[in-house]
């Protein structure tokens, strides 16, 4: 726990044990992520993938407190190097698929937002915290970023130059979509620094497309993404969605073959999570939508991309992203997978520093007039969980494909021995290896990568359980 946990913290605990956990849910021991040894790991190991979000078992700081913990937050210096994320939370339209619907994207209100952007750029940029170590990574994301007008970018990006800790060779990516971008803007926010381009395709399937409130075809996107990368100013990137309803086989082929054949930097896998009472969700139930894929379907889908872009020269790079290209390095999604300090700018924007995770007022109204009032314009303030960095370390290590056993253990003591039967167990079943201090992750492990991260937390929790009986005496 730093200083600055301690003195937040007023000298309580902030372990996180199954009591804590237990508020999100029925307590989860080491034994519920056992698989049965002889199933096909890939498609049966578990019936759902699970969510394990870095931030559970986090305790929420009292409202009266938050402004002087803010405050003390971004007057303490950091000592390592940090990323940070700048929102921007419009879109032209509410896609199917997506949970992060903010705001309808109105072109007049791109220059007051940016406007507010740099100003809070300005205000922050002297604190100890922004001020005192370099930044080496930088995402513009939304939202649909692209949607600014060129100039506004330019500004914007121009901005963090002026007022950030940036490094020489700072990756700063701008995400976006193909719909209202197009090859003169991404010349422009080049010459302004962007060096990475993320574009949310989703697939290449017109028909799929038109399905999730996607505006343009298929081709149309390919031709644009083949201009990015002719352009030769950036890494140019895509994410690709598997399990999408009415997706087949033939169009996730297709969606592979086209990002090869383009030349991309680098390409991002992602399962589709439909959300509870989505707009997808609800249009499955009501017969609109065709059913998306099981677990089981996205398994086989994933393990087939992968093997098809490895056999094509692509690199794995993460359980998610592979990369064809040594400009493409994928530094501020790495980082946050580490759990470093994150500097949070904009509405909706969500980081954590020194012990501490907050998330920026979403609502633009209520955040210009807490500004006015000279309030920290915040909330969701908490202190994160005491293991929050070995949680860190066991999601990072599995994500690039190789946890360190040792290295969590001197973190949390009695890791090892907590998880051994566990991790015996998924060796037995097909889902990784053992090799020394080392687990390595099959394919159908790595697929099944949030399962593994929630039995290895389990583990933690049974470990801290275990020392906190020691101290009081109780073992």
């Amino acid at each position: 726990m730093t200083r600055m946990m301690k003195a937040l913290a007023g000298g309580r605990s902030s372990q996180v044990g199954h009591g804590q956990h237990a508020a999100h849910g029925a307590a989860v021991r080491v034994s519920d992520y056992f698989v049965r040894v002889g199933c096909d790991p890939l498609t049966e190991a578990f019936e759902r993938r699970s969510f394990s979000p870095p931030w559970r078992g986090s305790r929420p700081v009292d409202s009266e407190n938050v402004e002087a913990v803010m405050q003390r937050v971004f007057a303490t210096p950091r000592d390592e190097t940090a990323v940070a994320y700048l929102h921007v939370p419009y879109c032209q339209t509410h896609c199917l698929f997506c949970g992060f619907f903010q705001n309808v994207w109105r072109p007049e209100a791109g220059p007051a937002y940016v406007d507010d952007l740099l100003a809070e750029l300005a205000a922050r940029a002297q604190t100890p915290l922004v001020a005192s170590a370099p930044i080496d990574a930088v995402y513009i994301g939304g939202g649909t970023p692209s949607a600014l007008a060129a100039d506004d970018l330019a500004r914007l990006i121009e901005g963090l130059h002026r007022y950030l800790p940036l490094t020489g060779d700072c990756e700063i990516t701008l995400e976006g979509r193909s719909f209202g971008f197009d090859v003169a803007k991404a010349a422009k926010v080049a010459d302004a620094g962007v060096t990475r381009l993320s574009i949310g395709v989703q697939t290449f399937s017109t028909e799929v497309r038109r399905r999730l409130g996607r505006k343009l075809a298929g081709p149309e996107v390919a031709l644009f993404l083949a201009e990015l990368v002719a352009l030769g100013r950036t890494a140019v990137v895509c994410d690709l969605i598997y399990g999408l309803p009415g997706q087949t086989r033939s169009d996730w082929s297709r969606d592979i073959e086209t990002v090869d054949e383009i030349g991309l930097d680098g390409v991002t896998l992602y399962a589709l999570n439909m959300f509870p009472n989505g707009p997808m969700a609800m249009a499955v139930e009501k017969g609109k939508l065709p059913p998306p894929a099981t677990p089981g379907g996205q398994a086989r889908i994933y393990a087939d991309a992968v093997e098809r872009l490895t056999a094509l020269g692509w690199l794995q790079v993460t359980q998610s992203h592979l990369v064809r290209s040594a400009r493409e390095f994928n530094r501020y999604n790495s980082a946050i997978k580490r759990g470093v300090t994150c500097l949070p700018f904009g509405a909706g924007a969500g980081g954590q520093a020194h012990g501490i995770r907050w998330r920026n007022v979403m609502d633009l109204a209520q955040r210009r007039d807490m500004i006015a009032q000279r309030l920290q314009p915040v909330e969701g303030v908490a202190l994160v969980p005491a293991d929050h960095a070995a949680h860190a370390m066991i999601a990072a290590g599995l994500e690039s494909g190789q946890l360190d056993l040792a290295a969590v253990e001197t973190m949390r003591p009695g890791f090892r021995v907590a998880v051994a039967p566990l991790l015996a167990n998924w060796v037995a079943a097909g889902l990784g290896d053992l090799s020394g201090d080392g687990f390595r992750p099959s394919c159908a492990g790595s697929f099944w990568i949030s399962n593994l991260i929630s039995g290895l937390l389990a583990g933690l929790q049974s470990a801290a359980l275990g020392a906190d009986a020691h101290g009081c005496g109780i073992a």
